[in-house]
């Protein structure tokens, strides 16, 4: 059997392995030193004891946990920890110094809270706290061993604040890496939209358009379950889809009639061209510039500029050409009114399926119910539609025949595979 001091110091690294797990288990700071200091003054059997943190950039100890101190504590004690000189440094006694220069700078206040053991929390010669203890309950001395286990309980606690310290800055860094990016993000999308009003400026009839068209494909792939890199990717493509129209003369962009072939065909370079524009900024099977040559092709292979039918057609592309195609069906033009909705619906039945792909024309469907239907909080439709062009009562049965309509398409397709 053990004699009771062996007893004490097999109690006093049993809870220094205890001491181990509360350091490691928590990432709550303020948790993980209430935790540690409870399990020190549990193994000593001691009245007393707090834990403070240093801070140097304010040359302050700042309280953490304490328990037995009394009323009269501060919340903080003024201490200006300069750097060890080398002859310190050579024989290896910080935490010996530190000790010393602690107990000096507050001898009056240590007397009066009965402290009987300072053990500054030194990691690599840099002081990051301070453990204070008071005497036995049983009022017995403090044995050389018993000191020894309150060095390591130091030890295991300043590794321990200085982890979370650690933690603490990474998280800071990190938060602030967001915002950049956030920032960063913000100033290149707002810049993609100035270049997108500056390419709609060239044509009259159709200012806001392409930040129109980029918002309709967000929300259609949002609806389609797609991440957000590839929600803000197709934002950008619809906000830069017609930037091909910069090579197209002005006088044929604003033409108040139906143009002629020739002019019809002058047109129709701007698909690719706005690819040639775009493919050196970007991976050449990359979202934005695929949009940007394939807006225009149609699933029944009549469209341009290469004729793509069907799955050839890049889905990103299907997405853009229903955007677009909302947009110009919602929107007057000089020589043109846009639609009522149930002409846009009534357009949507006719041509899903030659000019439009069965997906998109869902998701846009779903989301407009889902905004109907309250489903929502933002009206983000009718902001740019006009509060008075999508009426529920109206609207509503048209969409849901619609979609009951395309769903059951897509259902017979799938079963004559």
């Amino acid at each position: 059997m053990p004699n009771a001091e062996t007893a004490k110091l097999l109690h006093a690294f049993a809870a220094l392995a205890d001491l181990g797990e509360e350091i490691a288990a928590t990432r709550d700071f303020e948790q993980m030193v209430r935790s540690t200091l409870h399990v020190v003054l549990g193994a000593l059997g001691l009245r007393r004891g707090a834990v403070a943190e240093y801070d140097a950039a304010s040359s302050a100890f700042t309280f953490v946990a304490a328990w037995g101190m009394g009323d009269d504590a501060p919340s903080e004690l003024k201490f200006d920890a300069r750097q060890l000189d080398e002859a310190l440094r050579e024989a290896g006694e910080p935490s010996r110094y530190f000790e010393r220069r602690i107990r000096s700078s507050f001898r009056a206040e240590f007397e009066s809270w009965q402290i009987a053991i300072v053990s500054p929390l030194v990691v690599r010669e840099e002081l990051v706290g301070v453990i204070l203890l008071g005497g036995k309950a049983t009022e017995e001395a403090f044995t050389s061993d018993e000191r020894e286990v309150v060095g390591t309980m130091a030890r295991h606690i300043g590794v321990g604040i200085h982890n979370h310290r650690l933690l603490r800055e990474i998280e800071t860094r990190a938060e602030e890496n967001r915002k950049l990016y956030e920032d960063l993000r913000s100033v290149y999308r707002n810049t993609v939209r100035a270049f997108a009003a500056a390419i709609d400026c060239k044509d009259k009839y159709t200012q806001g358009h392409s930040e129109r068209v980029g918002k309709y494909s967000e929300w259609i792939a949002r609806e389609m379950g797609w991440d957000e890199v590839s929600v803000e990717e197709i934002a950008i493509g619809g906000y830069l889809h017609d930037v091909g129209k910069l090579v197209v003369e002005r006088d044929i962009i604003n033409a108040p009639y139906r143009i002629d072939a020739k002019q019809s065909s002058e047109l129709n370079r701007h698909p690719a061209a706005g690819f040639e524009i775009l493919a050196p900024l970007h991976d050449t099977e990359a979202t934005i510039p695929i949009v940007a040559k394939y807006h225009h092709e149609r699933v029944d292979g009549r469209g341009y500029p290469e004729g793509l039918a069907g799955d050839k057609i890049p889905l990103c592309a299907k997405i853009v050409n229903v955007a677009d195609s909302f947009d110009a069906m919602t929107t007057d033009r000089t020589y043109k009114r846009r639609k009522e909705f149930p002409e846009v619906v009534e357009d949507f039945r006719k041509s899903t399926g030659k000019q439009f792909a069965p997906q998109p024309v869902v998701a846009l469907c779903r989301a407009l119910l889902k905004e109907l239907d309250g489903e929502t909080r933002e009206r983000r439709f009718t902001r740019l539609l006009g509060k008075d062009y999508l009426q529920k009562e109206t609207c509503r049965p048209l969409l849901l025949s619609l979609l009951e309509e395309l769903e059951a398409g897509e259902r017979a397709a799938v079963g004559s595979i």
